[in-house]
């Protein structure tokens, strides 16, 4: 009896703390205050539904040897990125008015710190105190009047990286701050007028934690975020986290789903219920992230790696359903082959191939295995995928130097370059209603034949009848993202894949 009184107790004392942290908990952050001896309480508010936060702060200053603001934060240790999309709400009174994001060693008023800082004036400024009681110093960005706003650590050096949305980052580098490996770090608000309280929106809040320095791809893997994109306004939502890895979500032509790779299996996320259960593939359970649905959603493409054949990716298709076991379409010894796309009859399926000693595009005829070679050059062909109307196929080369869009004939000829600056462009996918091709962008450092995990890329969108692309989102991440066509069929969303430490 006394056993089951215990039982009952510690159940009861285990909801009532589990509920007051649900309480106190305001999506990513942990907690709110006010820093230092502010005149007006400020605010921090989370918004489920759009994922975003509404600050308001009061506070007469954040220089010299003390500050005053409204604080929304977290503990974190070790390296890692923050990043937020920034909006004054209202004109504001003095224009020094100040939000972004702040690194301090504790929650007083006086502390070590580092602020990514956007003004209300446009003044946009990587900010810092070395130590306690110190003066506050500044290094001041090119940049004016950002919208995005992403503090960094690596170590002692601390980069702030600031744009409007849809330009590349502006970066602004400090080191040597005295800041402690354990830390709290967040989002603040100043109104730089202690009589009055400003309020700032914040959409798109992510806090990155990367792999250790030592990580090695294909072996050590870090946790996942199944996002979803307003491509027109770039607004963006996470769906599901998880500390697996995951990768590739198709999104069905009925709109009611996700399908992703998870550990060489397919898993459907279902959108409105946000339930997840297996898609069954039968004995393929090596999967790549190279699973591509037709256009018509009626069949399921994979590529999985055949333990028959030296592990080798091999082409399959089943019914999307899933409720019969795959059909081989490669044949044994072929070489690998890795799965991008279907032809809008069903018929084909288009893929990257290790045939000759080198990689190239082909299609091969589900039925026959008949393959037909597209492109025929030693630097890497990959990403292939038709249009909707089947008139073209767009793919990315690295056969210029850098990895690039291009885009031919379904036949394969008359092979046109579409994208021409510094990064390195991956994945082209075509939007359902054809207006638009959406890809990822990697760094100009990356070896143009890599597409590697966990780097800061960008998401990018450019006219289906080619012209200058436009970034529309900011992401960490990389192999796995984006690699296969991922639009809603309505053609107003997207879905990716974006990683972090979890």
């Amino acid at each position: 009896m006394h056993l089951i009184k215990y039982t009952l107790n510690t159940t009861i004392l285990f909801l009532v703390l589990n509920f007051t942290y649900a309480q106190t908990k305001i999506g990513l952050f942990d907690n709110h205050l006010d820093i230092g001896s502010v005149k007006n309480k400020g605010f921090a508010q989370y918004h489920k539904q759009d994922q975003t936060y509404t600050i308001g702060g009061s506070g007469g200053n954040m220089w010299f040897d003390k500050d005053e603001f409204q604080y929304l934060w977290t503990t974190l240790q070790g390296d890692f990125i923050v990043r937020a999309e920034v909006e004054f709400l209202g004109k504001g009174v003095d224009p020094h008015r100040k939000a972004g994001w702040i690194i301090k060693n504790d929650l007083n008023a006086d502390t070590p710190h580092v602020n990514a800082s956007i003004h209300g004036d446009g003044l946009t400024a990587l900010q810092f105190r070395s130590t306690i009681k110190g003066n506050t110093e500044e290094i001041v960005s090119s940049d004016s009047l950002p919208s995005v706003i992403q503090l960094e650590r690596k170590g002692d050096t601390f980069i702030m990286s600031s744009a409007k949305f849809g330009q590349p980052f502006r970066e602004v580098i400090t080191t040597n701050i005295s800041i402690k490996n354990q830390v709290y770090v967040g989002l603040y608000v100043c109104a730089h007028n202690a009589d009055i309280m400003e309020v700032a929106k914040f959409r798109n809040v992510r806090i990155i934690r990367p792999p250790s320095p030592d990580f090695k791809p294909y072996r050590d893997y870090i946790g996942s975020n199944l996002e979803v994109m307003d491509v027109s306004t770039g607004h963006r939502k996470i769906l599901h986290s998880t500390a697996n890895s995951i990768q590739a979500p198709n999104w069905t032509p009925d709109g009611n789903h996700l399908i992703y790779n998870g550990g060489g299996r397919l898993y459907q996320y279902e959108i409105n219920e946000g339930t997840i259960s297996p898609f069954n593939t039968g004995f393929a359970i090596k999967n790549n992230n190279d699973h591509v649905l037709t256009f018509d959603g009626s069949l399921m493409g994979i590529s999985n790696h055949n333990e028959e054949d030296n592990n080798q990716s091999t082409l399959y298709y089943l019914p999307s359903k899933g409720d019969s076991l795959p059909v081989r379409v490669t044949p044994q010894g072929a070489g690998d082959s890795y799965l991008h796309g279907w032809s809008p009859d069903n018929n084909k399926m288009i893929f990257t191939g290790n045939r000759k000693g080198q990689y190239d595009i082909y299609t091969v005829d589900i039925k026959t295995g008949v393959e037909q070679q597209l492109t025929h050059l030693k630097t890497l062909d990959d990403g292939a995928e038709y249009s909707p109307d089947g008139e073209y196929i767009f793919f990315n080369s690295a056969r210029s130097g850098k990895m690039k869009l291009w885009r031919m004939t379904a036949n394969g000829e008359n092979q046109v370059q579409l994208t021409n600056d510094e990064y390195n462009d991956w994945f082209p996918h075509v939007s359902p209603d054809q207006k638009w091709i959406v890809f990822i962008s990697f760094p100009k450092e990356i070896d143009p034949n890599q597409h590697p995990f966990y780097k800061q890329c960008l998401l990018r969108i450019m006219p289906f009848n080619g012209g200058t692309p436009q970034i529309i989102g900011y992401i960490y991440g990389g192999q796995g993202s984006i690699n296969v066509p991922s639009w809603s069929p309505d053609s107003k969303y997207i879905s990716f894949v974006t990683n972090t430490r979890l």
